[in-house]
């Protein structure tokens, strides 16, 4: 059975947000849900969306691990927005770290590099 992952961000401005993210993700979203509520379908099961919910914004981390790590971190700048940190971890784990308007944190991780 498959299982259906939905991580929610909650955000104080929707409109500046769902900008936002859709320069992260690359694309509008998948759907939107509510006239506050947008979703970014990254997977087959696998999806991210916004609500607009200014108590709890700025309280969430998300971490998604990709296997395309340099390129999408790449395009990412490409689009405008630069990660607030880079990480290397002591196994080589890579991670670039992003922060909306809200303070939120995505994490995009990447596996450590070949060495020869």
């Amino acid at each position: 059975m498959p299982l259906d992952m939905y991580a929610g961000i909650y955000v104080r401005d929707y409109p500046t947000a769902k900008a936002w993210y859709a320069l992260l993700l690359g694309s509008e979203p998948s759907y939107v849900a509510t006239p506050t509520e947008a979703v970014w379908e990254l997977a087959e099961y696998r999806s991210i969306f916004i609500e607009q919910n200014a108590e709890h914004a700025g309280h969430s981390i998300v971490s998604l691990f990709v296997d395309d790590f340099d390129i999408r971190v790449a395009q990412i700048s490409a689009r405008g927005l630069k990660p607030t940190e880079r990480l290397t971890y002591r196994n080589g784990v890579r991670k670039a770290l992003y922060h909306d308007p809200d303070g939120n944190e995505i994490g995009f991780g990447g596996a450590p590099l070949a060495t020869s």
